[in-house]
């Protein structure tokens, strides 16, 4: 049940009977009219700029619109009001009736209410950490996380069919750099006093991979040069920090429906495949790249490359492929990899890199536009940093990796549930301040507690309400007289609840989780102030002396708790019964 939709389905068809009546024009544009929540609440309950649009090419005034359309808007029984401001808006007031069976269609889906066909089965894959395995996941990894989880479940309750990915950058240099550190640290199991060069991981976290190295081969790569054990340790050491990533994003409450290893891809042919790909559309060629603008460096000297035309489909520049003594640049396995995603048949790609990465997306784009004919978008969403404070003062813990703030000292230090949430306060682009206090402080600055307050409270009148003998399930609520729902307090929480459905819509096509947490704070809002007036007003309370009015007011409390727990689902965060 999306109120939006059908009031916008509503002014439609009354736009159809004014050009039929020859009012306005046959056959207008109308993919721009919109109905929406007003700016501002007192205007009213809905508001349409349908005579914003048509007025430019009916050659009409704004208002002149907006009066006409009112005047037949008015004929439904559902509109009790059309008022026409400004330039031509037109703010619409909906009967009563109409947020009553609101609650009761609420109570009726349950969470499910909401879930919408705007994906329309749209294949998608959400790549998302995709952090190289040599250590623990950072703070910075943490963030990723949580908005690529979080993005997948949006567009899963709009209706899009998602996987979520990762991809294990286990193919470059830097596996062999975590091998050898593996190994200074099996060394140290066996009793050797040994330093870490620079370059190599010196982080605790490696100790006990030392030591399950020690106990699986014994001494066998004692003395021994890497020529005998870099490969094996490459693969064990590869295989542990794995575990660990995986333990780490569990903990977080994230789990992945693949994991694709960059190994795979090498000595396959599928680096091979995807270029001659490229190749057969004419995209491949030899040649020599111009040094950059103003950076042409001293011993510059032109080499001829194998580039992709990068150019062609956006990027700036051409971009190579192989170097000049025939290894694989960096940007070949990743193109290799791509055309794996676009082959497996996904009609829509997103990558979320962290802020480090804004230098890639061109040529990401440009790879993935050429390999599946522009048939296959891919979108690219960038993750700031992360700030740390304690008390308003830049706050540092134990690192375990000896270099970072880890996943796991935020989530043992905060909980899961309050690092997502407070992870989807900014949108993904914009630099987010985590401070250890404010995200545990009891009040209404801090968003996650002011929502889950929300639903405590809701758990407190059930119980009350069941200790009282008031038969409180769905089914029964849903069918009570909700009819006694009237006050302007009471409907103020309804109007906000029919904001839901539009509210997934809109943030699954902007791909804005965020929006969900901003939401559930706003909804929260209303449902504290509606609270706070029941305690100067009694016939506000959710409890009252006679069972009829109790259970209809009940309802809509319990309505506000069932869309909390859905926007809480989407964002991964437990929906809790009782504070502490």
């Amino acid at each position: 049940m999306n109120l939006f939709a059908d009031i916008r389905a509503l002014v439609l068809s009354d736009i159809v009977a004014m050009s039929k009546a020859s009012i306005i024009p046959n056959g207008l544009a109308t993919n721009n009219v919109t109905v929406e929540p007003p700016r501002d609440a007192a205007h009213g309950d809905m508001s349409t700029n349908a005579a914003m649009v048509l007025a430019k090419p009916t050659g009409m005034k704004p208002r002149e619109i907006a009066e006409a359309l009112a005047e037949r808007l008015l004929k439904d029984p559902r509109i009790i009001s059309a008022e026409v401001a400004g330039p031509g808006f037109l703010n619409l007031r909906l009967s009563p009736v109409v947020w009553q069976g609101l609650i009761a269609a609420i109570l009726g889906a349950g969470t499910a209410f909401g879930r919408s066909n705007v994906g329309q089965g749209i294949k998608v894959n959400i790549e998302f950490v995709s952090a190289n395995p040599t250590g623990p996941l950072h703070v910075g990894h943490t963030r990723g996380a949580v908005f690529g989880d979080a993005l997948a479940s949006l567009l899963d309750f709009a209706g899009y069919v998602v996987t979520r990915e990762y991809y294990i950058n286990d193919g470059g240099a830097q596996v062999d750099v975590l091998a050898r550190s593996v190994y200074l640290r099996y060394l140290e199991a066996h009793g050797q006093h040994v330093a870490f060069p620079d370059g190599t991981y010196p982080g605790n976290y490696l100790i006990d991979v030392g030591e399950a190295l020690k106990a699986k081969v014994g001494k066998l790569y004692v003395g021994k040069g890497e020529d005998v054990w870099l490969n094996d340790i490459r693969s064990f050491a590869t295989d542990a920090m794995m575990k660990l990533i995986k333990t780490d994003l569990a903990a977080l409450g994230v789990k992945m429906d693949k994991f694709f290893s960059e190994k795979s891809l090498y000595n396959t042919g599928l680096i091979e495949a995807a270029l001659e790909n490229l190749r057969g559309r004419g995209l491949i060629y030899e040649g020599v790249l111009e040094p950059p603008k103003g950076k042409k460096p001293d011993d510059w000297e032109p080499r001829k490359q194998t580039l992709f035309r990068s150019i062609e489909h956006g990027d700036d520049v051409d971009r190579p492929v192989m170097k000049s003594d025939g290894s694989w640049t960096y940007f070949a396995p990743d193109i290799a990899y791509h055309y794996d995603k676009v082959q497996r048949g996904y009609d829509l790609l997103i990558d979320i890199f962290g802020a480090d990465h804004g230098g890639y997306v061109k040529r990401m784009k440009a790879a993935v536009s050429a390999l599946s004919g522009g048939k296959v978008p891919l979108e690219i969403k960038l993750t700031q940093l992360v700030k740390l404070f304690k008390n308003g003062e830049p706050f540092k813990m134990s690192k375990r990796s000896g270099t970072f703030v880890t996943l796991r000292d935020v989530v043992d230090h905060v909980g899961s549930g309050v690092t997502r949430f407070h992870m989807l306060t900014r949108k993904n682009d914009a630099q987010l301040d985590f401070d250890f206090d404010k995200v545990l402080e009891q009040s209404r600055e801090n968003p996650v507690f002011y929502v889950q307050y929300a639903l405590a409270r809701v758990s407190s009148v059930i119980d009350k309400a069941t200790e009282a003998g008031v038969l409180v399930d769905n089914k029964t609520l849903s069918e009570s007289n909700l009819s006694l729902l009237i006050n302007e307090e009471e409907l103020a929480l309804a109007v906000k609840l029919a904001e839901w459905p539009r509210l997934v819509e809109t943030a699954a096509r902007a791909n804005e989780p965020h929006r969900v947490a901003f939401y559930l704070y706003d909804l929260a809002g209303t449902f504290h102030s509606l609270w706070n007036k029941g305690n100067e007003l009694p016939e506000l309370r959710f409890l009252q002396d006679d069972l009829v009015t109790s259970q209809a007011k009940i309802a809509l409390a319990r309505a506000c708790a069932v869309v909390i727990t859905a926007g809480l689902g989407i964002l991964g965060v437990e929906a809790v019964k009782e504070l502490r």
